[in-house]
């Protein structure tokens, strides 16, 4: 296996993402990039997994819970109009869903999200509780 962010849990990742809290089998992250207001990644926090159907059903069924509960908490603290999902892992080969938060009035709005802007960044403040709400919103929901 080559170097993981997500399993090595350390400065890479908290240089990109925030930790928020843990949900079932899965870690929710806040993205610090946050051109899409509220954006976060939920990641597969068991084992180093790559795909999908490397999961058993029960596990699947408990990261695609921690997704559905992340995207509903999201909704209720920041009253979107959509939400995309994305799993990729060319690049960050471990199992992981990018939850991006869409506006009609804000970017990419009727097209699939982009990463290839200047990343809208927040004061550490402003990152503290926007992870206080998600996290409590997110409780409020099991």
């Amino acid at each position: 296996m080559t170097a993981c962010y997500y399993c090595e849990n350390g400065e890479a990742l908290r240089s990109l993402m925030i930790h928020i809290t843990d949900v079932e089998n899965a870690s929710v992250y806040l993205y610090r990039d946050q051109t899409h207001r509220g954006k976060c990644i939920v990641v597969y926090r068991t084992a180093h997994k790559t795909e999908w159907y490397q999961l058993t059903k029960e596990e699947q069924a408990e990261l695609i819970h921690a997704v559905s509960r992340t995207a509903e908490a999201l909704d209720n603290v920041f009253h979107l109009d959509k939400i995309n999902y994305a799993t990729y892992g060319d690049k960050v080969n471990h199992l992981h869903v990018h939850i991006v938060p869409k506006y009609k009035d804000g970017p990419d709005w009727g097209v699939p999200f982009k990463d290839t802007r200047p990343p809208h960044l927040l004061e550490d403040a402003e990152y503290e509780e926007r992870a206080r709400a998600i996290k409590e919103a997110i409780m409020d929901l099991k």
